[in-house]
């Protein structure tokens, strides 16, 4: 019932807002709320400061952009409901959770989709990036710009994993996804979905063998002090989105419309920059720590998650065709 509860409570406040008017209603300005679901510190929160900056800055103060951090406005599946429906104006959330709402978002959830980071942003900074992002209009909602989240990598309590061999075996916790359920199974370990403030004593315990995810989010719950090894096999890269409501962004003018695209493509680059050195930190601590780091090839995990394309990506067939053919 919580997500209903808080919609419904938003929407409440949004229309006590419009009624009132205040600074909302005064002539000329513009008033938009933006969420994300993660703390104020966070590279894409500090991203989303940048761009409300330089919103405020080239409209002369006309346009004001309010961000409600921490997950104020619920989880990203509520924040998305917000946005489509109008009462949030933007939103930056993981491509996973919006697949829900554009399906075609659902490519990016694949594994071993991208070869590393430079074909990611390659892919995402170019004509399939953009007709992705212009194909949320059909479901209520205009793309901004694309975040960097990170590569998520398995990490585990008994083995390096250099080869889908040595995750044969091995009781890896993931996420209620069930296209990464089926990538466990096809590289040989089995599956365990567990709420993620679960994973440190059910590693302590060996109720599971390892889980997957971002360095920072490795390093931060201190999951490496119960599984110190830590294999960057990348078989994830999906990324962040920032969007905005089409029932707001059909009320703005032109001249906003251009300037707050502007303002979003112009905090992509320092986003990047605060995730490499926030995965940098994380990374450091990691090895100052001595958890056992490796890097494995990844064409055999390539191979042996094909089967995971044939039950999952056939709807995605052109489109996994052409990002694997950017160079």
């Amino acid at each position: 019932m919580r997500p209903r509860i808080v919609l419904a409570g938003v929407i409440l406040l949004a229309a006590g807002l419009a009624a009132g008017c205040g600074k909302a209603g005064a002539p000329g300005k513009v008033a938009l709320r933006a969420a994300d679901v993660h703390p104020f510190g966070y590279p894409t929160t500090d991203a989303l400061r940048v761009m409300a900056d330089a919103v405020t800055k080239k409209s002369g103060g006309r346009i004001a952009i309010e961000i409600h951090a921490g997950e104020t406005m619920g989880g990203e599946k509520e924040t998305i409901e917000l946005t489509k429906v109008g009462t949030l104006d933007i939103n930056r959330t993981s491509a996973a959770p919006l697949a829900e709402f554009a399906p075609e978002f659902g490519v990016y959830s694949l594994p071993y989709l991208f070869r590393d980071a430079g074909h990611m942003w390659k892919v995402l900074e170019g004509p399939i990036g953009r007709e992705l992002l212009d194909a949320l209009e059909k479901y209520g909602f205009v793309g901004l710009c694309y975040y960097d989240s990170g590569a998520r990598s398995f990490y585990n309590r008994k083995r390096p994993i250099r080869t889908p061999r040595d995750l044969r075996g091995l009781k890896i916790r993931v996420q209620q996804n069930p296209v990464m359920q089926d990538c466990v199974k096809a590289l040989g370990a089995s599956p365990t979905p567990m709420g993620f403030g679960e994973v440190y004593a059910a590693l302590q315990s060996g109720m599971i063998d390892g889980a997957e995810n971002n360095a920072p989010s490795y390093e931060n719950t201190k999951h490496y002090e119960v599984a110190p090894y830590f294999s960057l096999d990348e078989h994830s890269r999906i990324p962040e989105v920032v969007i905005c409501s089409k029932k707001r962004w059909d009320r703005l003018s032109q001249a906003d419309r251009a300037l707050l695209r502007d303002a979003a493509q112009a905090s992509v680059a320092e986003q990047r920059r605060l995730w490499n050195a926030y995965d940098k930190k994380a990374t450091d601590v990691l090895r100052q720590a001595k958890v056992k780091i490796n890097r494995p090839d990844q064409v055999a995990f390539r191979e042996a998650s094909e089967s995971v394309y044939r039950r999952y990506g056939k709807q995605f067939a052109d489109l996994v065709r052409r990002i694997r053919e950017v160079k």
